[in-house]
């Protein structure tokens, strides 16, 4: 069965002792994994926290955001300058957590936004940011997989369509898509078909209900989902995201305004769902 994984971000994005209780529990659950945030921690903390994930036999994965002064889609030079090596930052710090895989937003800018559809040249400047640190990244061992967000947090990337338009241009191996259910559920028609669309290029998956609260508590059509993912042979990770207001600075930075579902009850009862939906289409 493809790896289940857990982003701890339902707790918090600061790397601390605080996790460790965390990631044992995830562990005993049953899960494979647990995803990080790769943000303004002090970088000692990486390593501490890839040393327990190590310790206690549980794989990694990361995401990050790229913020308005690293920006790879501006038009200034010099910031998107700026955006290369703070992902090659990033990339550092996944390896310090033994990461496998980097994921999230990181073609542009985090809920930045130009006040019209997006142009060739963003796409242009993007891929060039993405390619030239694609084999840094592959020396490294770490996957890169930028993701598609709904139209209220990016511009560049909403559905599957604009982020394989973005991947072509980036044509680096070591670059690839990952799919998240929550902003397909937003911008995609039918999620079995564009499941069937990115197949090619999809390396990565984050399992998350409409809300963002315990996956399979919503309307999200996971039946779906799943029969897609079996049909393409999807062998990747399959990472529940789901946020709360654990984390107050980090909730307010993505407009998480309540608690949707209690954390536990997220990766109890999604990793539940998930291996039941695994074992019904032979995932």
């Amino acid at each position: 069965m493809n790896k289940i994984g857990f982003n701890v971000l339902a707790w918090s994005a600061e790397m601390s002792e605080n996790l460790l209780p965390v990631l044992d529990r995830l562990k005993k659950i049953g899960y494979d994994g647990a995803e990080f945030f790769i943000g303004g921690s002090p970088e000692e903390s990486f390593k501490m926290i890839g040393k327990h994930c190590a310790d206690i036999g549980l794989e990694v994965t990361a995401v990050t955001v790229m913020g308005p002064e690293q920006n790879p889609i501006s038009p200034d030079a010099k910031i998107r300058a700026a955006a290369s090596e703070q992902l090659k930052w990033v990339i550092d710090r996944a390896v310090d957590l033994n990461a496998q895989v980097l994921c999230g937003p990181y073609h542009s800018a985090f809920t930045v936004f130009a006040s019209r559809e997006p142009i060739e040249d963003e796409y242009n400047w993007s891929a060039e940011v993405l390619h030239g640190v694609g084999d840094y990244a592959k020396d490294a061992g770490v996957l890169l997989t930028p993701e598609a967000l709904n139209r209220f947090e990016c511009y560049l990337c909403n559905t599957m369509g604009q982020l394989s338009h973005l991947l072509k241009k980036v044509d680096h191996p070591n670059v690839q898509a990952m799919f998240d259910t929550h902003h397909a559920n937003i911008e995609e028609k039918k999620l079995g078909d564009a499941i069937k669309f990115i197949a090619p290029q999809l390396c990565h998956f984050h399992i998350s209900e409409n809300d963002r609260g315990t996956p399979g508590s919503g309307h999200v059509n996971f039946d779906e989902t799943f029969q897609a993912l079996a049909e393409v042979k999807y062998k990747g990770w399959l990472t529940i995201e789901g946020f709360t207001r654990n984390d107050p600075a980090f909730a307010n930075s993505i407009g998480v305004w309540r608690n949707f579902s209690e954390p536990w009850d997220m990766a109890e009862n999604g990793y539940k769902m998930i291996r039941e939906m695994g074992e019904k289409y032979g995932l």
